[in-house]
């Protein structure tokens, strides 16, 4: 028996990078998951017909996490496939940089839509399931303390998931609800190779900045979310788990 058999988790943001080793990482240890998607309904597919071909139970299930209707419809698949829900992985993010001199209003909503209220609308339609020993794991970003340059919004929307991570963990903690975050450093994955930071100066950079010399993989990420979720952390709750090979 995995260390989840029997629950029941929805991963948001989950046909490639993080979410896809998160979601496949869950199921390995035996949870019912989820797998979201905005986009890549082909990549969430695929995801689910790994999981399913390694034994595990998953579904992939459309939805834009920054309007409401679609995230409920989110939560309302895993009670309608499941029959209940016990992990929450709030992993939707979209990222841009830009200098202060760039920054425009559409740049701000596309990013904090997603990246903030993504996050409380799909936290307020799963609370109603959520009982307890549920777990809530936000995806931060290892940005909200190493603030880099050109970052502003980015590192803004961060930090408002780890205050919400903070009152969260305050609010759901007398009905039992843990709430923590992961904050990942720079993470190979699809995203950051098509965006160009993979194999450039800087990956370098921060490579040059880490204690263990590398950048992470989705499943050095994939493994703490396993943990976040299981009962192994059931001490834990308000914490952020700063997941960069030590770069502060």
């Amino acid at each position: 028996m995995g260390k989840l058999t029997g629950k029941v988790a929805v991963v948001t943001g989950a046909s490639k990078g993080i979410g896809a080793a998160i979601a496949k990482s869950l199921a390995a240890e035996g949870a019912g998951v989820v797998v979201n998607y905005a986009s890549s309904k082909e990549g969430a597919e695929k995801v689910v017909r790994e999981i399913t071909a390694a034994g595990g139970k998953a579904v992939a299930v459309g939805g834009d996490v920054s309007k409401a209707v679609e995230a409920q419809g989110i939560i309302d698949a895993a009670i309608a496939n499941f029959g209940h829900l016990d992990i929450l992985v709030n992993n939707s993010g979209v990222y841009e940089f830009a200098p202060i001199e760039d920054i425009t209003e559409d740049l701000f909503h596309k990013i904090f839509n997603v990246n903030v209220l993504g996050v409380l609308l799909t936290t307020q339609a799963a609370v109603k399931h959520l009982g307890e020993g549920s777990s809530i794991i936000n995806i931060s970003s290892g940005v909200s303390r190493i603030t880099p340059p050109n970052s502003t919004i980015y590192s803004g929307t961060k930090g408002a998931v780890d205050s919400i991570t903070g009152v969260l963990a305050k609010e759901l903690g007398s009905r039992q609800i843990r709430v923590n975050s992961i904050n990942p450093g720079i993470v190979e994955t699809e995203g950051t190779i098509g965006a160009g930071y993979i194999g450039s100066d800087f990956e370098k950079g921060f490579i040059a900045q880490t204690p263990l010399g590398r950048v992470g993989r989705p499943g050095d990420i994939a493994s703490i979310a396993v943990f976040l979720a299981s009962d192994d952390s059931g001490w834990l709750t308000g914490e952020q788990l700063l997941a960069t090979g030590g770069q502060r």
